[in-house]
């Protein structure tokens, strides 16, 4: 979304974790752990952030900037694209310690794909958008191969990008199976979770801007959506659903509010049981504005929710949520070892580790 500059995150973990993951995350989810901040030496912004292990996560940020780190956190390699200098990188995906792909924002030719098979040594630029009226915010992945990028609507309607070759060379899909978007509505380039996939064919879209705040669905990789009303509200250019988190194909959450500065954000979350064919709003939602979120591995119920004034937990699947640090981050992801990072402001950056 071109009037958005900003984002967030968050999470948290168990003392006995770090040595038996499963065990101690069912029995005491997120209990006794909190941020540990990582000096990255960067003073750029970290709105994109994959989340590979608890020792391995790459950030993607304003300038051009990618960082990666091996080593979980102690030190970090400027692995940033030559190519993408001066560009607004907003969303990463990697596969693994060597491979990943990183979306860059904007409007026309702004809007790029690149694509690293070394660690960042070299990286392609796989996709230019030529279109002006087009503007990409986010990307997903189902597995190494088939993933999705996503563009503010063009001739009425969300345009998808694909791929089916792990990002190497990608097609824009057909709009005959989206339906028309609303005036005004368009997605948030906050966190790169505005496109969030679950199994090999399930994806979720989040809009704001529009009169409501809606969700999007397609069970096909992208080919026949679905649209659903939230409960978040909107109704504003700055209002309306940031970031969404799928556990599987049926249990969602969404989180969002209004991003500007001192501006109420009530209903900041909703959950969905079905898919994201209904959404039920929070009984006890995050106190403000938040632009990220994540489920915890293990604990069936647990997630983060993140945002520049903090960061809250809910361990009853987005029922209620409570505060869990008041440190800003505009992202946060999980990695399938419970290894959770978050990434925001001024080069901020942390891991989710055991207190004391």
């Amino acid at each position: 979304m071109r009037l958005l500059g900003v984002g967030m995150c968050a999470a948290v973990l168990t003392l006995g974790l770090l040595a038996a993951p499963q065990a101690a995350a069912e029995q005491a989810p997120l209990h006794g752990a909190g941020w540990a901040l990582k000096n990255t030496g960067k003073e750029v912004r970290f709105r994109g952030l994959a989340a590979v292990s608890r020792t391995t996560a790459w950030l993607a940020g304003s300038k051009g900037t990618v960082l990666r780190t091996v080593d979980g956190g102690r030190s970090w390699s400027d692995v940033s694209p030559a190519v993408a200098e001066g560009l607004e990188l907003r969303d990463i995906e990697a596969f693994d310690s060597r491979r990943a792909v990183a979306l860059s924002i904007g409007e026309g030719e702004a809007s790029r794909v690149l694509r690293t098979e070394d660690g960042g040594a070299t990286w392609t630029e796989t996709f230019r958008n030529p279109d002006p009226r087009a503007f990409y915010d986010c990307l997903t992945f189902f597995d190494t191969r088939h993933g999705l990028a996503m563009s503010d609507p063009v001739d009425g309607k969300f345009r998808i990008l694909a791929t089916d070759d792990g990002g190497r060379n990608w097609r824009v899909l057909p709009t005959e199976g989206m339906p028309e978007a609303l005036p005004g509505e368009a997605g948030f380039a906050a966190s790169g979770q505005c496109l969030v996939s679950a199994g090999p064919k399930d994806v979720w879209l989040a809009t704001g801007g529009g009169a409501t705040a809606r969700v999007l669905h397609s069970s096909d990789r992208g080919l026949n959506w679905t649209a659903t009303e939230s409960t978040v509200p909107a109704g504003d250019p700055a209002r309306g659903v940031f970031a969404l988190a799928f556990r599987d194909r049926t249990r969602g959450l969404a989180v969002g509010g209004d991003y500007r500065t001192g501006q109420p954000s009530p209903q900041a979350a909703a959950r969905s049981a079905d898919g994201g064919r209904t959404w039920s709003g929070s009984a006890t939602p995050p106190p403000a504005y938040r632009s990220g979120a994540a489920w915890y591995p293990y604990a069936g119920s647990t997630a983060l929710a993140v945002g520049p004034t903090g960061t809250d937990v809910t361990t009853d699947g987005g029922r209620t949520w409570r505060s869990l640090d008041p440190g800003s981050f505009d992202t946060v992801d999980c990695a399938p070892d419970a290894g959770c990072w978050a990434s925001g402001e001024k080069g901020r950056v942390a891991r989710l580790e055991p207190r004391g």
